[in-house]
């Protein structure tokens, strides 16, 4: 993401045109800037250098959620504004306070995540003199946001506030740091509030607003019509543009297959005959195959690379940045195809993989001129009949599977838990389809980061975008539950289910408290296998099973499931019950999703099952194990 470094002149203390409010407290004139920009809730942890900004909301209509650790807080603000596209808001003191937010300021800037980032500062006199609890926050998170303020006049603080949420927002969303001196909180002025339109004005160098050219659109129609196996490949900008009915559209109109990256999820429905799934390391085999084409499998890097059958030979790229966990080795990904690379980050093209084609523009714009070129001429001309059935083919060859293996009977973890019961041992991926048959497909689905991160997006077909939430890009632990309650707070009335690891869940599971005091019912699974499950993959692949301190249960007892969650869910008055048996699995399932509180269930799984298909990293799809 390119960053914004454009700064602009303050406005004048007063003019006929502008609409000059009382004379304020600094705070209440930012709380006030907030309302103004539709802000409906807050997550926020107060402390000496914010409680006066909290003093003013006290009296204001932000409701204010106050979490039980700033990450948490961070987290939660990013899952009400990706499952809204309405920027989230935190804040935190400054510190330790501050910079406990970073993990999310990063997040954010990965998977382009509208964020409002608010820090409070010490006073100005003590900047720069290693004051109590200070921490340059503007100068730790430089790398990490779309833009950042320090406010250091109170009349600035209207036009800021407006700016912020402007370029949080709008082209490419991310995140903007806004750092508060105590001083300029307790200052007074009479606030002056300019329009939309002037704050446009004052930034001149930030023009998000970017269009393809009609040359170019009309290129990538000729490029179709003109192919033989062409691809959709498309990732979060479909979403974050809100291209996805467009998206759709196109599909149909030139029957061309769809596949997504994992922030792409959502952005196709995943029944639709045309989907592909989702691609990469963990993705579908099929989706992979269409790319790149079919290989020999081979055991060993150095062996070359045996091409069985063809893939794209056109690849349309909407939206996506070419990410490693997608391509592997980033010269053997779609090696023999023509790439367009529609994207409104012109720093994205040719940073990975160069593109044939590359178009700078909105993605949204571009889809409906594009869906406007082919209706003018009556359709697309070219089918594809036979490449639509080798893609039939490669996706009865290789679905998503799963199968009790010897080695989950013979598992430590079924001996010690499981003697005399294996045929009712639940794997994860039972679970997630479960789930999915219960919710039927229209639950909002969020995760930590690891095997059930992807088991989850196997597992759970997505109908809608911005129904899967994960931390993708940085790949944050500890994401999954308080990104259910920022959803939760956008959408009361959905089912709101984070689907977690043992090791992901207790990373933030301080934040139970924040559901049950603020009456947030979103709902966990802890697919508990007592260990770092996908760490423990890499050991099983690449280093003979040797366990590197993956081992998350109480090695004295090795009988015991440690933590004990349904007493830690407990004393937080949150209900959870565990579930070892496949015959319980879906009356527990129906008792979660019928709470009207937050309800945890701590669902024991082997912690020897694989998460396949799987390309090891810098690697290729010859290397896949499917």
């Amino acid at each position: 993401m390119s960053q914004n470094t454009t700064t602009s002149t303050p406005l004048a203390t007063k003019t006929p045109e502008r609409e000059v409010g009382p004379l304020m407290f600094g705070r209440d004139i930012f709380v006030e800037a907030l309302e103004r920009e539709g802000v409906e809730v807050i997550f926020a942890y107060p402390g000496g250098a914010s409680m006066e900004i909290h003093q003013s909301l006290t009296k204001s209509r932000i409701r204010t959620i106050l979490p039980r650790h700033e990450q948490g807080g961070s987290f939660a603000a990013e899952g009400y504004a990706r499952s809204t596209g309405k920027a989230g808001v935190c804040m935190a003191t400054s510190g330790p306070g501050a910079t406990n937010l970073v993990t999310a300021i990063a997040d954010a800037y990965m998977d382009s995540c509208p964020l409002i980032a608010i820090t409070g500062q010490v006073n100005q006199s003590m900047i720069g003199r290693g004051a109590f609890q200070e921490t340059d926050m503007v100068g730790v998170t430089l790398p990490i946001v779309k833009h950042s303020y320090l406010i250091t006049d109170i009349n600035d603080i209207p036009r800021i506030v407006k700016e912020a949420f402007y370029i949080a927002q709008s082209g490419r969303p991310g995140p903007v740091v806004l750092d508060f001196p105590k001083n300029v909180q307790q200052a007074k002025t009479r606030p002056v509030w300019p329009t939309l339109d002037e704050v446009k004005a004052r930034l001149r160098n930030y023009n998000p607003e970017l269009k393809a050219g009609e040359t170019e659109l009309n290129e990538i129609i000729g490029l179709i019509e003109n192919s033989e196996r062409p691809v959709l490949y498309c990732g979060g900008g479909i979403i974050t543009s809100g291209a996805a009915e467009q998206l759709r559209i196109f599909a149909d109109s030139t029957q061309i297959p769809v596949t997504t990256t994992l922030m792409g999820i959502g952005g196709f429905p995943e029944e639709d005959p045309l989907s592909l799934r989702w691609l990469g390391m963990h993705g579908a085999a099929f989706a992979n195959w269409a790319v790149n084409g079919e290989f020999a499998p081979r055991k060993d890097p150095t062996e070359p690379m045996v091409k069985l059958k063809d893939g794209a030979d056109l690849l349309l790229a909407f939206g996506v940045r070419f990410d490693d966990r997608v391509t592997g080795k980033f010269e053997e990904f779609c090696k023999t195809g023509t790439i367009v690379h529609i994207d409104i980050d012109a720093s994205e093209h040719n940073k990975n993989k160069r593109a044939h084609l590359a178009v700078h523009g909105d993605l949204k714009d571009a889809l409906t001129r594009l869906n406007a070129l082919i209706a003018r001429r009556g359709g697309i001309k070219r089918r594809f009949p036979a490449w639509h059935a080798q893609v039939a083919e490669w996706k009865q060859k290789a679905p998503f599977r799963f199968g009790l293996t010897p080695e989950i009977y013979n598992s430590d973890h079924v001996k010690d838990h499981m003697v005399g019961v294996e045929d009712q041992v639940i794997l994860p991926q039972m679970v997630i389809q479960e789930l999915h048959r219960l919710t039927k497909g229209e639950a909002y689905i969020t995760t930590g980061v690891g095997q059930h991160q992807m088991w989850a997006g196997q597992w759970y077909k997505y109908k809608f975008p911005r129904q899967f939430i994960t931390s993708a890009g940085l790949g944050a632990m500890g994401f999954g539950f308080p990104s259910a309650l920022g959803i939760k707070m956008a959408h009361p009335e959905a089912h709101v289910v984070d689907i977690d690891g043992d090791g992901s869940f207790l990373m933030n599971v301080q934040e139970l408290a924040t559901a049950w005091v603020e009456k947030i019912a979103a709902k966990a699974i802890i697919l508990n296998n007592q260990h770092l499950g996908m760490v423990v993959q890499w050991e099983d692949n690449f280093f003979g099973g040797n366990r590197g301190h993956t081992y998350l249960g109480n090695p004295d007892d090795r009988k015991q499931i440690y933590p004990d969650y349904v007493r830690v869910c407990t004393s937080f008055n949150v209900p959870c019950e565990r579930v070892m048996y496949r015959k319980d699995l879906t009356a527990a399932l129906e008792r979660m999703l019928a709470s009207e509180t937050a309800y945890v269930l701590d669902i024991v799984t082997p912690y020897s099952e694989h998460v396949l298909p799987f390309i090891p990293a810098g690697r290729t799809v010859a290397d896949m194990k499917w």
